[in-house]
């Protein structure tokens, strides 16, 4: 870790929430709604409690480690082989997360805004912006996240204030009509999409100045981030219902359509379109420094701003075939990608901390 590399708790908060928001914002309401249908808001309340579980797990971890990040841990639990192993499979997961989340934004931004220009220019423009920001390094990350984050609490909040005259209270009914098993199996994906991808930030705990409050600031920042997902189900609910929800592929994004005052305010899509653009640019960039720095810890190199260029290099060639259409991403979102994240987010993380244990009490005993 680099001397310099530091964040302060509050910004590590921030980003937590602004990563929690990223491409969920757009994706989540119809993921939750296609199966919990108008119980869609009660899968998200249940999601973030999962999310805040899972929290737990990994600020227990970084606590028997203080100061180690991820990969070094897992080296001083397992040993030096095996915890390279698992810390190569970290590598790999953060890999996968960072080309589906510049998919996402390439794939929103061709079907929503600019129909007419490449995906590929757009992945080159937001992938040039990611490596020169990755390379100036994390602090500069999380300054960044520090100057944005206010702009997106200010303008979501002018966002749900002005969908207000849309409420239909009528749409939220029947609560459970269905049971509470599509409730469940809606928020399945959820806990996978983001929370179990928070895993990644036990790259930067570490490096947060004060680790005494790292933990809150992980928890506060889930917390956030969750209460900002459940307001944008449950505004979906309540302004599109749940089957035009469910049958739009960026309903948060329709949602803004609504909005209309006189025939002076108009087209306000703008306003959730630009969080969107704000989150899943520093989604993309946390996701991507995680990417080189875990690649650059297992190889134990002197530092990893090396590994920018070349990896973003690599990055964009997999964003482009990884999925043949957004048809399939969100299909590979919503059924495989929960398997896929549980694996690393959870059985993991689970593993290394019940080792941890064991050996802690060996040495005691």
């Amino acid at each position: 870790m680099l001397e310099n590399e530091t964040i302060q708790a509050n910004q590590f908060k921030k980003m937590v929430s602004i990563f929690i928001i990223g491409t969920s914002i757009i994706l989540l309401p119809t993921i939750l709604a296609s199966e919990a249908k108008q119980d869609a808001w009660i899968s998200a309340l249940v999601g973030m409690i999962a999310g805040l579980l899972l929290v737990w797990i990994y600020n227990a971890l970084g606590r028997l480690y203080p100061g180690r990040s991820l990969v070094e841990m897992s080296r001083e639990i397992l040993g030096s082989w095996l915890g390279t192993s698992v810390s190569l499979l970290m590598f790999f997961f953060a890999f996968i997360l960072t080309s589906l989340a510049l998919r996402n934004l390439g794939d929103f931004l061709t079907s929503s805004m600019m129909p007419e220009t490449p995906i590929q220019a757009i992945h080159i423009v937001y992938l040039c912006i990611v490596v020169t920001g990755v390379r100036y390094g994390v602090s500069n990350i999380a300054r960044t996240a520090d100057l944005f984050y206010p702009w997106i609490l200010i303008l979501f909040v002018i966002f749900v204030i002005l969908l207000i005259p849309d409420f239909e209270f009528k749409h939220l009914q029947p609560v459970l009509g269905k049971g509470i098993q599509p409730v469940f199996k809606a928020a399945y994906p959820y806990i996978a999409f983001p929370f179990l991808e928070l895993v990644l930030f036990l790259m930067l705990f570490p490096l947060v100045k004060q680790p005494k409050e790292a933990g809150r600031a992980f928890l506060k920042g889930t917390i956030i981030g969750g209460i900002i997902l459940f307001v944008i189900t449950l505004l979906c609910m309540l302004v599109l219902g749940a089957e035009n929800t469910a049958s739009n592929l960026y309903a948060s994004f329709e949602l803004a359509k609504k909005i209309k005052i006189t025939e002076i305010i108009q087209r306000v899509e703008v306003i959730i379109a630009a969080i969107w653009f704000i989150t899943i640019f520093l989604k993309l960039i946390i996701c991507f420094y995680v990417l080189v720095s875990s690649l650059s810890q297992t190889l134990k190199l002197s530092e990893y701003r090396s590994l920018a260029l070349p990896m973003g290099m690599i990055l964009y060639s997999v964003s482009i075939i990884i999925s043949p259409n957004i048809s399939y991403l969100i299909s590979f979102d919503s059924k495989f990608w929960p398997l896929f994240a549980f694996t690393f987010g959870l059985v993991l993380p689970l593993l290394l901390l019940s080792i941890a244990v064991i050996k802690r009490r060996m040495q005691v005993s």
